[in-house]
């Protein structure tokens, strides 16, 4: 029990720091990457855009001189200057503000799913450059295992119970597998690239891979429920309001606009008559309504607007059904990569009991290096399927967690 309970231990602090590396590279990716930035710009801009709903139109100001003036009983009109304002119906800034502010909102959800996939993104990276690594310390463990072989052969050769056949296979062997690694290192070099492209950093900065990483003994439970809280389902609730939004303001607009003003006549004074309004000057305020008559586009837009809801609820569905098949298959992959370690563990641990076998017979004098060489690539292929099953299990464990977390 004792023993149990370090182990178990061992697991969880081992699950910690994954995690703990992995947040501080996830970290550092949304706060240095260009393509979060670019999409944080474009929240900037549409939450700019509030404040500039907040607009009436221009003033309007007139002036015009009579060539030929007009004759009054006060005098002549000289020139003409005049002011005018028209203003919005009530409601219709701020509808247009709404507007406005649905479509931040919009895009602030676009930043959310960016980040996601970024986290995605630099999580499957990671788990890559684990599996990389990982195979290639199985090589070198598989490199040293036949070096023995090798001395073990030699020996045999010089007693006469081998060939130098056997030695010449083990050492092709040898080279097989150094080959492998020379191009796992390769492999890890292109993806050590795109790792630290996404924290937008050098491309030769050396990233901390964990040496060690284990498939948990059981699962959280999941429901596909949570999938109705992704980001990428709240995008279309967000347009689906932006577009009420944009209805609302479409009827504010399609009522009249109000106007007011004021023209100013100069007058010249009448000097054949002497009265008490000679010369005076005109002041006439006014007021002016802007009726649309003719309102076939507002009618049009609100068509439009009804069309555009039924076309972002059919996508919403859609994107829905996407996301369901993602997340069934995540945890169905999910699921066949503990089968599948499970099954190499068990694999293992009968070649390694073959292995001991092997080495008796040796003691004994009658080791087949054919079948060393047959159990040490059943070794090999076991431990690379192993591994490849822990990475394909916290690959589609970030996958879940972009789904529904």
């Amino acid at each position: 029990m004792k023993n149990i309970k370090i182990v178990t231990c061992f697991l969880l602090v081992s699950a910690f720091a994954k995690a703990q590396q992995l947040q501080s590279y996830i970290d550092e990716a949304t706060t240095n990457n260009p393509e979060i930035q670019a999409f944080e710009l474009r929240y900037n801009i549409a939450e700019e855009k509030v404040n500039e709903a907040d607009w009436i139109p221009n003033t309007e100001l007139s002036a015009g001189y009579f060539i030929s003036e007009p004759e009054t009983r006060v005098g002549a009109q000289r020139a003409r200057i005049g002011v005018k304002q028209m203003l919005p119906w009530f409601g219709t800034i701020t509808a247009r503000e709404n507007y406005a502010t649905s479509m931040a909102e919009a895009e602030y959800v676009e930043v959310t799913i960016a980040k996601r996939k970024l986290t995605l993104s630099v999580a499957q990276s990671y788990y890559r450059l684990y599996e990389i690594r990982a195979k290639q310390r199985v090589l070198d463990e598989n490199i040293e295992l036949l070096e023995t072989y090798e001395r073990l052969a030699l020996t045999s050769v010089e007693v006469g119970k081998a060939s130098a056949v056997d030695v010449l296979r083990l050492q092709i062997r040898q080279n097989e597998l150094l080959q492998q690694k020379e191009v796992l290192e390769e492999e890890y070099l292109a993806e050590q690239t795109a790792f630290n492209n996404l924290l937008n950093k050098d491309q030769d900065e050396t990233v901390d891979i964990l040496t060690t990483m284990e498939i948990p003994t059981e699962d959280p439970i999941y429901g596909s429920d949570a999938l109705a809280l992704n980001p990428e389902l709240l995008k279309y609730d967000k347009l689906y309001e932006s577009v009420s939004q944009s209805e609302l303001l479409n009827q504010r607009e399609s009522l009249p606009m109000i106007g007011f003003g004021v023209d100013y006549l100069p007058v010249t004074a009448r000097e054949d008559v002497t009265f008490s309004d000679n010369g005076k000057d005109v002041l006439m305020p006014m007021v002016s309504v802007s009726i649309p008559i003719f309102n076939n586009r507002y009618s049009s837009i609100t068509k439009q607007n009804e069309l555009r809801q039924q076309e972002i609820e059919t996508q919403k569905q859609q994107r829905l059904n996407v996301l369901e098949s993602a997340f069934a298959k995540a945890v169905s992959e999910s699921n066949q990569a503990r089968i599948k370690h499970n099954t190499q563990a068990k694999n293992l641990k009968q070649a390694s009991d073959a292995e001991e076998i092997l080495i008796k017979n040796y003691e004994t004098g009658t080791i087949d290096f054919n079948d060393v060489l047959d159990i040490q690539e059943l070794q090999l292929k076991f431990q690379m399927d192993q591994i490849a099953s822990v990475q394909q299990y916290y690959m589609q464990q970030a996958i879940i967690n972009y789904l529904i977390q």
